[in-house]
Parts: C-alpha cells; sequence; structure tokens
C-alpha cells in the first residue's frame, strides 16, 4: 500500500483483520485490483476529506497522545503527530500500542526500529526520551514517510533504507520490530541489543531468539507483543 499509494490511506482494524481504505480514482482501483485481487470500490460524495478524517482517531497510549495535527491532547500527555496524508501506521493497531505500551517500562537509551512503516514507533520512542534512534526499513516509500512525520514531530531521526534479512543491522541497546512472522525469523539482533521488542504476530505465536530470555507479554484483541532481554 506504501508502494501504491504513498500520499496517504487509512487502515481500519476489523476485528482480528486490518480494512485498508485508499481514496483515489478509477486508474488508482485498478492499479489496487492488480496488487491484490478482490477489492471493493465506492463512491464518494463531495466533501470526502472529513470522511477522511474519520479514519485518523487519536489513540492514548500510556503517557502518549498520538492523533492527527488538527486535534490536541489532553492536558499531561506527550504529542505524537502522524501526517494524516500519510496514514499507515498510526497508532491504532492493537501491535502497534502493544509495543508502545512495553516501551514505557524500558530505560531509555538507544534503539532501532526495523521495519519503521510510518515512523510511529521511532518518533515515540524519541519522544519519551530514547536516543539515538534509529529507524530502518527495506521500503523507499516507508523510508520516506517516516522522515515526514519525524519532522512534523521537529524531530530529526536516523531514518535509513536497510534490508534487515541481508544487511548489517544498526547497533542499540534496544530494538523494536513489529514485523511479519517469517521475517522475525530471520532477525538477527546486533551485538549491542540487551532488550528487544517484538511484534506483529498473533497471541498464539511464541518467536524465540537465540541467546535471548522472554521477559514480559502483553496481548490484545488475538495480537501479541513480546519482550526478550540478552541472557
Amino acid at each position: 500500500m506504501l508502494e501504491l499509494f504513498p500520499e496517504g490511506f487509512a487502515e481500519q482494524p476489523l476485528g482480528e483483520e486490518v480494512e485498508l481504505i485508499a481514496f483515489t480514482d478509477e486508474a488508482g482501483a485498478g492499479r489496487l485490483r492488480e496488487s491484490f485481487g478482490a477489492v471493493a470500490s465506492l463512491p464518494v460524495d463531495p466533501g470526502w476529506e472529513q470522511e477522511w478524517k474519520r479514519f485518523h482517531i487519536p489513540a492514548v497510549v500510556g503517557s502518549l497522545w498520538i492523533g492527527p495535527p488538527w486535534e490536541r491532547p489532553e492536558p499531561g500527555l506527550m504529542r505524537v503527530v502522524i501526517d494524516p496524508g500519510l496514514a499507515f501506521g498510526t497508532g491504532a493497531h492493537p501491535t502497534t500500542q502493544l509495543c508502545l505500551e512495553i516501551l514505557h517500562v524500558l530505560e531509555p537509551g538507544s534503539l532501532l526500529d526495523v521495519g519503521c512503516g510510518s515512523g510511529v514507533l521511532a518518533i515515540a520512542a524519541s519522544t519519551l526520551g530514547f536516543g539515538p534512534v534509529v529507524a530502518i526499513d527495506s521500503d523507499e516509500a516507508a523510508v520516506e514517510v517516516t522522515g515526514r512525520n519525524a519532522a512534523a514531530n521537529s524531530l530529526v531521526l536516523d531514518i535509513r533504507h536497510v534490508d534487515a534479512l541481508t544487511e548489517p543491522l544498526p547497533d542499540a541497546e534496544n530494538v523494536l520490530a513489529n514485523i511479519d512472522l517469517s521475517t522475525l525469523a530471520g532477525l538477527a539482533p546486533p551485538l549491542g541489543c540487551q532488550m528487544l521488542v517484538t511484534s506483529g504476530y498473533y497471541e498464539n505465536d511464541r518467536p524465540i531468539f537465540p541467546g535471548f530470555d522472554h521477559v514480559r507479554r502483553r496481548a490484545r484483541d488475538n495480537w501479541a507483543a513480546d519482550l526478550f532481554m540478552r541472557g
């Protein structure tokens, strides 16, 4: 979706699934059909921008408020702005929120976000005091999106185009990986990694990382996130 619609699309949780929505023309709908097969399309009336805003509901996780720039958090929360034109990974998905909950219990230090997507986790980590923060993704569109969202939060992050399975990972004390299970299985945390946070899989999945001990698990809506410590 990032490759097809780098200008933005929306995600809407539907039970154990997520519906992805793009506001586009017939040519864009054709690109969707070529990539995904069955695609539902509906006409939108003038004023569709208000419908677009409906998908940008702020999320509150611990001390963090994550939302679009036209909304304001309640007093006492740290604000993380996600540009509404770059909606992938807005903080609404359970795996993102579970990772953020675990981040709140870690001691701030250097951090690597593997598969950064929109950059929401890297930006949130920097807001919580982690640093330096490096965000990597194998998708160039994701790297661009993360850069734009970092700028929207007045943050300067180290954002790189890296294939986590074929290239060496930047070193960091804390590593976040909210990615698919098959990619996680081939992930080799850098030598300096002491704390590893993983998600992107279902509650009945149990990833294992040689040299790391499982510390805790958080689960919601059949999704899970785990914290590992180097043994």
